[in-house]
């Protein structure tokens, strides 16, 4: 997913085209939050990598300064679109793909 393309901030979307994918807005609702919940985590995941370096063993308050690489690393993540706008992207274009379990009710 190219990121470039994807708005930083909310865009009115109409329910239709979201739910149309699925045929049920509820089961898309479900892609979307799984979806953007592993961009979430994968991000943090990053970061936390990024943000390791960093790690002072010495958690005094006298001794806490600023790290303007730090900084500048936390407002790169800070300014990336939300994982749910790229989750939505992604699922409008057709780059994800997702299957639901079988219910098999036999008794």
């Amino acid at each position: 997913m190219d990121k470039r393309r994807v708005p930083t901030n909310t865009v009115t979307r109409d329910v239709k085209y979201i739910a149309e994918p699925t045929g049920n807005i509820y089961e898309s609702v479900a892609v979307l939050y799984k979806r953007a919940n592993q961009i979430a985590l994968a991000e943090k995941k990053e970061l936390n990598k990024k943000l390791e370096d960093f790690k002072n063993d010495r958690d005094s308050l006298d001794e806490v300064f600023e790290n303007h690489e730090q900084i500048e690393i936390s407002k790169f993540y800070e300014r990336q679109p939300k994982p749910g706008l790229v989750a939505i992207e992604e699922f409008l274009s057709g780059e994800l793909t997702y299957r639901f379990a079988k219910n098999d009710d036999k008794d």
